[in-house]
């Protein structure tokens, strides 16, 4: 990984420095990460935020992507803690790309309203669209349909009720 003449303890400070500001976020996903990939004030490009979406939700059995005053959002999520199911939420107001990740989610769903909800990988709407398929008794199956590295992550990361804010 390191050249020659460079040592990790060089580097070390470096990510430190970068790390305590939420820089070093934003440069993995984009340059280092995905090659270069930033636009030129240092936010995640389009392409960027489509890779972030599609690897969140690949890593995850269940991911809303939301925003912490809507009203359907925490209809979801309330959906999903009744039955005591785990998910990953991305809560974009709080995102320091929530905008372009917003966009892409548009570009990825043909929606650009919140929430997002996504159930192993497939997009099933959003809080409407989620609580109607728990009252048809169609969301659990999906859930139960998970593929096994999905629950796997889903059960490691956020549960029932809580939330990862992806910053």
């Amino acid at each position: 990984m390191f050249r020659s003449g460079r040592s990790a303890m060089a580097v070390r400070p470096f990510f430190t420095i970068f790390a305590r500001t939420g820089w070093l976020y934003r440069a993995a996903w984009s340059s280092w990460r995905m090659g270069n990939l930033t636009s030129t004030n240092g936010a995640l490009s389009s392409t960027a935020c489509v890779q972030f979406v599609q690897e969140v939700v690949a890593q995850n059995c269940v991911v809303i992507f939301s925003k912490t005053s809507c009203p359907y959002c925490k209809m979801a999520k309330n959906v999903f803690n009744e039955i005591g199911a785990a998910y990953k939420v991305i809560e974009l107001d709080q995102h320091n790309d929530g905008r372009r990740l917003q966009e892409a989610l548009a570009q990825m769903t043909g929606a650009r309203t919140v929430p997002r909800v996504f159930i192993n990988g497939n997009c099933i709407g959003g809080g409407s669209d989620t609580k109607q398929l728990h009252q048809q008794g169609k969301l659990l199956p999906l859930i139960e349909q998970c593929a096994p590295c999905c629950a796997a992550a889903a059960s490691e990361g956020s549960g029932s009720g809580q939330f990862e804010s992806a910053k």
